[in-house]
């Protein structure tokens, strides 16, 4: 829509005009629960008397706009999403007065009901631009100011923002509570935060570097308060401070530093500035596993870098939004790995970030890490696994091709010359280049504006004694994106030592080009397994030559160390997504050596890779017995597992979900209503919902187990949980009425939304979905123009009937795509979309020529 979206074009005339001083907002949330009453008086300069700029509001009510003491005329300088500036003087001061509304996706100003106590929470979520979903801006990250918020609320609630929260004052009505916030620093609108309602507090503090007592909170609401372990996220957010001070030379540059888990939050978290925003299902309601945990752990720390990079230092424009998040990955990575009870965080950063790069590089929509951000739109869609997982492991890369002290004091230096302005990315490598004596250039062009992965295979030659007589890499790039780019890396030679593979020999070298001979190699007897890119400092696709893959299928549980294990598996999967493995092969491979994967990420992510294997990537043919037999063999390892264990709690979700006979179904519901113990395998909410939902989608449980199960847990989880269920009923009728819920009406809440749509593609018989193929392509674009991006990309991408894999959904998802007129964005997701389903039957067809699994 016109003013909705705004371009890079429009934003860098207005940053060119206009120097923003300060914002004092004022924001009502007594009025009733759809709107609420947003006052805003902001300073600017203009560098063009007599110009014409605009204002950005998203609000169904716009009251009165004054400029310099003049009322304009709403019907007239009002239009959606901006309020024309016309006449600007030197020096102006805009006041606007609207009612906003509040949100049920997780953008503006979401507001939430707890239904186990009937609380209200508030929180804001303002990136990209939802900042003028909250108050009058100019919501673009290169026009910092410093803001001061006023809130009125509810008396009796907590107020958070960016400034330490004060002591509230009575409000003009009765009940009421006014919060008045000093200035924050000059930050970017949409780094702001409001977060209101009754939440429980938790209270700490850190000495920060230079000698400040820093308080820290930590928060969630009322009904959650038992579950949270506020002393573990202290600690963790400690050693995180005491790292990233010392890393960067900088003392943590706010006054206070708040962490509040939300509901019904979009992503894992947000880095608003010392008032960082957090999902709540990370307070865990049930027994959860140590992935999770370091999971949280991991986003905790990526949102604490922020506060350096990013709030800090922002980016201009969001063309350097990789920079910003891939640096955050980058560094919070290192950070758990260097300072936290999580060692082997690169191993897990292997696994699941990397896997997710390059499944995402390796799309017809792939772009470079410095992608062309044209407007918000493009900005929407790219929250992806280019911007976070590539872009940190490319800055992984180019540790290793700087050197790390040389790396580090480039930050330092970047950090103190640019503290509280606006980069871009040649500022950051300007300062790499001077202390490293680097020419980055070249490594730029291609490592970041470049798209695509190459892959690295071993070519190797041996005597007839054995010796190698030569190693080759050979470096192959996608016909779609001929790059071939240098990589500093480790080869690794792996012998077989009483049963144990040990690595005899590392060499470290610079690789380029076509083909690159590793001479340190030649002359040495070949080893079991040679393994390239070991220590996994590239970013590559890796294939092992035929005789260490041999060694590996062999000997997969036999590493000392994990980190190569896991380069194999990672290997072993890129070969089955690119159809020269069997899935089935892959299966038996994860099935037979998961008891040997001691590290739970690794673990799930290959029990998350193994349920892809048989839903998208076994031949249809195969595909009932592949799971019939999988089943089996997680069952059987459910039951040697250690009691209470995390592999324990992993493999009971992996079988419900893979439980089909009715033997195995029998199982599951025998544990469910406890006529089965598994010793010391915790059935509690979580899990019990787990089982349901398994035999549910089964069609062996229905909705008097649903509604007995939501009675016990009555709470905004269960709610999901049980709208989930109701749309994995595998009946048509439960289908239509997902359908209807989510596509025609578009009413529920995000969470909710996710929930059902969760549900709706969750098919054994792929024939349920069969009558939403064309309603899902007439659906498209109305819904994109309709919804919010956040719940368009939610429909588009989770009501893809993708679970119908054939060459016919391929050819409707192109005729749509060469016959509609669409969005830059969703003409990207649905692209997507397509690609995945034209790699699953590449895989089908290379599984068909396999043996069957065995039992």
């Amino acid at each position: 829509m016109p003013g909705i979206n705004l371009t890079r074009e429009e934003a860098a005339a207005r940053a060119a005009l206009l120097d923003v001083t300060s914002y004092q907002i004022g924001i009502d949330v007594t009025a009733g629960p759809e709107t609420f009453r947003s006052t805003t008086t902001v300073r600017f300069g203009a560098r063009t008397p007599g110009a014409t700029t605009f204002v950005d509001l998203i609000a169904p009510t716009v009251h009165e706009v004054v400029l310099n003491g003049q009322a304009l005329d709403v019907g007239t300088v009002v239009s959606p999403g901006r309020i024309e500036l016309p006449g600007l003087a030197a020096e102006n001061e805009l006041t606007v007065v609207a009612d906003g509304e509040y949100m049920h996706t997780g953008e503006g100003l979401h507001r939430f009901v707890d239904p186990v106590d009937d609380q209200t929470y508030l929180y804001s979520q303002l990136e990209v631009a939802d900042a003028r979903r909250v108050f009058a801006c100019f919501d673009q990250p290169d026009l910092k100011a410093t803001h001061a918020l006023s809130v009125t609320t509810p008396s009796g609630w907590q107020v958070v923002s960016v400034s330490p929260t004060p002591r509230a004052v009575p409000g003009p009505a009765e009940g009421t509570s006014v919060w008045r916030f000093a200035p924050t620093p000059r930050l970017s609108t949409y780094l702001m935060a409001l977060v209101a309602g009754p939440y429980h507090a938790v209270r700490g503090e850190v000495t920060s570097r230079d000698g400040r007592t820093i308080p820290l909170g930590v928060f969630c609401r009322a009904s959650l308060a038992e579950f949270l372990d506020a002393d573990e996220i202290f600690d963790l957010t400690r050693a995180g401070f005491a790292h990233f001070e010392d890393r960067f030379d900088h003392a943590y540059p706010f006054e206070k530093y708040d962490q509040l888990f939300v509901p019904e939050f979009n992503a894992g978290a947000m880095e608003n500035a010392g008032a960082v925003t957090i999902t709540d299902t990370y307070v865990f309601r049930s027994k959860v596993t140590q992935a999770l945990v370091e999971r949280r752990a991991l986003t905790i720390l990526h949102e604490l870098a922020h506060m350096w990079f990013g709030d800090l230092v922002t980016m201009r424009w969001w063309d350097d939004l990789w920079l910003n998040e891939s640096f955050a990955e980058y560094a919070s990575t290192r950070c758990q790995a260097i300072a936290t009870r999580w060692p082997t965080a690169w191993t897990t950063f292997l696994s699941a970030e990397k896997a997710w790069a390059y499944r995402q590089d390796q799309l017809a929509s792939t772009h470079p890490i410095v992608a062309d951000i044209r407007d918000l739109e493009d900005v929407e869609v790219n929250f992806d696994g280019i911007t976070y997982a590539k872009g940190a492991s490319v800055l992984k890369q180019l540790v290793s091709w700087v050197g790390e002290a040389a790396f580090d004091e480039g930050l330092r230096a970047y950090f103190r010359r640019y503290a509280w302005q606006n980069t871009t990315l040649a500022d950051l490598l300007a300062e790499l280049e001077a202390t490293s004596g680097r020419d980055l250039d070249a490594w730029a062009k291609v490592w970041l504006r470049e798209a695509g992965v190459t892959t690295l295979r071993p070519r190797v030659e041996v005597d007839e004694n054995g010796l190698i007589t030569d190693v080759t890499i050979v470096q192959e790039a996608p016909q779609e994106h001929p790059v071939l780019r240098p990589h500093r890396l480790a080869v690794g030679a792996y012998d077989l030592v009483d049963g144990v593979l040990v690595r005899r020999q590392r060499v470290e070298l610079d690789v380029a080009g076509s083909a690159t001979p590793v001479p340190d190699l030649a002359g040495t007897r070949r080893p079991d397994l040679l393994l390239v890119n070991d220590d996994d400092l590239a970013y590559a696709k890796i294939r092992l030559d035929p005789h260490s893959m041999a060694t590996a299928i062999a000997h997969l549980s036999d590493f000392v160390d994990p980190l190569p294990r896991t380069l194999v598996w990672a290997a072993a999967w890129d070969m089955t997504r690119d159809a020269e493995l069997g899935a089935r092969a892959f299966i038996d491979l994860v099935l037979t050596n998961l008891t040997s994967v001691d590290d739970p990420s690794v673990a799930a992510t290959l029990l998350r890779q193994l349920a892809s294997a048989l839903y998208f990537y076994v031949a249809p043919e195969h595909r009932a017995v592949a799971r019939r037999t999988a089943a089996d063999r997680l069952l059987a390892l459910l039951i040697a597992a250690e009691a209470g264990s995390d592999r324990q709690l992993l493999l009971a979700r992996a079988f419900s979900g893979q439980a089909v006979t009715p033997e195995q179904l029998d199982v599951v519901r025998a544990v469910l209503d406890g006529r089965r113990e598994i010793s010391g395998l915790a059935v509690d909410t979580e899990m019990r919902w787990s089982l349901l939902d398994a035999l549910v989608a089964a069609g062996v449980a229905g909705e008097s187990e649903i509604v007995a199960e939501l009675a016990r847990d009555d709470t905004s989880s269960g709610r999901v949980h049980a709208a989930t269920a109701r749309a994995a009923v595998p009946t048509p009728e439960a289908k239509a009425d997902a359908w209807r819920q989510v596509v025609v009406e578009g009413s529920l809440p995000n969470a909710v939304q996710a929930g059902v749509i969760a549900g709706f593609s969750r098919v054994d018989d792929p024939r349920l979905l069969e009558p939403f193929v064309e309603p899902y392509f007439e659906a498209l674009v109305p819904l994109m123009a309709a919804r919010t991006n956040e719940m368009a990309q939610q429909i588009t991408v989770g009501m893809y009937p993708a679970a119908l894999a054939s060459s016919a959904l391929v050819a409707r998802t192109e005729r749509w795509l060469a016959d509609t007129e669409a969005p830059a964005a969703l003409a990207r997701m649905v692209t997507e979309n397509r690609d995945g389903v034209t790699r699953a039957l590449r895989a089908q067809e290379r599984d068909r020529a396999d043996a069957p699994l065995q039992p």
